[in-house]
């Protein structure tokens, strides 16, 4: 569970032809389209042998000039992108499941022994496997995954669904959007010991009182919830009751990384609101995680981002 911050800028290499803003949009768009092939199948076969020959072939672009267009485009070499994509689910376990071994994580992020796995790491990072598994540094993470990319998707599918009214034991964040998962850990510690919203029976929510964007990393307010079908007794977490309230929402379906769900709540205030002829509700809106990053590929995580409306 992540809050989205990512720096938008458009492809560079593509030089606006004058006059003729229509053919620069659609070269810039089949431009995107070709690198975000690219981003699916790295994150698809993050298990496998992945080589700038063929991942040129996934892009249609020439082997002797991938190279350079990809880290013009993203900031930073393919090579190095597959590193940081693999390091990033090793973290997710390191920090989410804390049974796993080291040895394991090491091995399944593609380094020949857990030695190499703990210079790459440290080096990325800033700690050691060991030490981000007993207190993460979030800040630093974050900071490693934000790329100069263009936003993926343009149109996206809006449904308007009657959400049931759903009782939620919340964990108040508040502060910077990259601590939201220190947050998280609370959350999941809370859950494991009260077993009041067990993950396997409960919905997961994360109520986004904020935009990330605009806000003061200070000031910053994001719940983290799980329903629940009892009230919350005082907790040393700071667990407490909430409601999400029943009523109409314009749904959007996204699917992968929760650090790109901005897009899809940038696409329903932006794009998909103004015309739509609806009037939003007094609710903020929230996401609704139907698989959890702690025992899903992050490729295969599928959320929810509900706009309440009147």
């Amino acid at each position: 569970m992540a809050i989205p911050v990512r720096t938008r800028t458009s492809p560079p290499g593509i030089l606006p032809s004058q006059g003729d803003t229509t053919v620069n949009t659609s070269r810039e768009d089949l431009y995107a389209a070709r690198f975000n092939n690219v981003f699916d199948h790295i994150d698809h076969h993050l298990d496998e042998a992945l080589s700038v020959e063929s991942l040129s072939q996934v892009a249609h672009f020439s082997k002797f000039h991938f190279h350079r267009q990809f880290s013009d485009y993203c900031g930073i070499s393919v090579m190095r992108y597959i590193q940081l994509m693999r390091l990033k689910r090793a973290s997710y376990r390191l920090a989410f499941n804390t049974l796993e071994r080291i040895t394991e994580i090491a091995l399944d992020a593609g380094f020949e022994n857990p030695e190499s796995f703990s210079r790459a790491f440290k080096l990325t990072f800033g700690q050691t496997p060991s030490e981000f598994r007993k207190q993460p540094k979030w800040q630093p993470w974050n900071e490693r995954y934000r790329f100069p990319i263009k936003d993926r998707k343009n149109n996206m599918e809006v449904k308007i669904l009657n959400f049931e009214e759903s009782p939620i034991a919340v964990l108040e964040h508040r502060g910077a959007p990259d601590l939201v998962n220190e947050s998280v850990k609370i959350f999941i510690d809370w859950r494991k010991s009260s077993g009041l919203s067990p993950v396997k029976t409960s919905d997961t929510f994360g109520i986004v009182h904020d935009n990330p964007d605009a806000t003061a990393p200070e000031d910053f307010r994001f719940d983290i919830c799980g329903s629940v079908t009892a009230a919350v007794p005082a907790n040393p977490q700071g667990v407490i009751n909430k409601v999400i309230p029943a009523g109409r929402c314009a749904v959007v379906r996204h699917a992968g990384s929760h650090q790109r769900l901005g897009e899809a709540a940038y696409y329903l205030y932006r794009d998909w609101l103004p015309g739509s002829g609806e009037e939003l509700r007094d609710f903020p809106l929230f996401f609704h995680y139907l698989n959890l990053i702690t025992d899903t590929p992050e490729h295969e995580l599928l959320t929810d981002v509900c706009l309440p409306l009147k």
